[in-house]
Parts: structure tokens; sequence; C-alpha cells
């Protein structure tokens, strides 16, 4: 049965995803595009329903991202929790080199910074983390 007050990912979005994979020249309907959003709506649903089962089983709160990497493993999405999980180790590490950044330039994450002069750019240009598509049984290097 389908959910219809289901919150959905914003199908701008699916659209910008949809293009990137796709050749320069090709057309996605609109039809299309609701489509894919309806699914990985269902899909992100999916898993964090999962990951948030665990989390109420072991009486916490917050869904983390290492629970979310056990719920896509745990559903048999195997590959992808494996190329997540190196993801979240990434990000968790950029998180860390910019919070050491901002202390050696007596930067405070929480403090509104109202000078009128810009901030320097290692603090909030962050280096983009890149996903690799994978084709159908290739493995993540």
């Amino acid at each position: 049965m389908e959910d219809d007050h289901m919150k959905l990912v914003p199908i701008a979005n699916v659209g910008r995803i949809m293009k990137q994979i796709l050749p320069p020249t090709a057309k996605i309907s609109k039809e299309a595009k609701e489509r894919m959003q309806k699914c990985a709506s269902e899909f992100i649903s999916f898993v964090t329903g999962e990951a948030s089962d665990k989390c109420h089983k072991e009486n916490r709160r917050t869904v983390n991202g290492d629970d979310i990497c056990w719920a896509l493993n745990s559903l048999g999405f195997d590959d992808y929790a494996e190329v997540m999980l190196r993801y979240l180790y990434k990000l968790r590490d950029f998180e860390k080199l910019r919070a050491n950044q901002n202390k050696v330039l007596g930067l405070n994450d929480d403090e509104d910074n109202t000078d009128d002069e810009e901030p320097p750019s290692a603090t909030t240009s962050p280096v983009p983390l890149e996903f690799n598509i994978l084709e159908r049984g290739q493995r993540f290097n």
C-alpha cells in the first residue's frame, strides 16, 4: 500500500542527480522524475526505519551515520554499506581537520563572524568529497 503522506526527496535534487548520470542530450520526463522521487524516498525511509529500530532497541534517540551503514548492510545492500562507510570516515576526518584549522586560526564554529572581512578560505571552502559511481558488480577500491 502506497503511503501518500510520506515525505519526498525534493524533485529538483532528483532531476539534478539523474542529469549527472545521463548523457547531456538525454531528456527526462516529469513522470520519470516523479517515479524516481518516490523510489528514492521509499528507499531512504526503508533504510532509515531499520536504523531507527536499531537505535530504539539500544535505547538511543539519535540515528547516526554508523547506524545507516549498519542498516544498509543488514538489509542486504552490502556494496552500498561499504562505500558509505568509507565516505563517512572521510567526512569525519575532514571535519576533524577543519576543526583543527579553526583552532589554529582562532575561529570557533559557534561564533557568528560579524567582521566585514571574509574568513580564511580554508575554513569556509571545504574540499568536496567524491562519490564514485560503480558499474554493477564492480568493487570500490
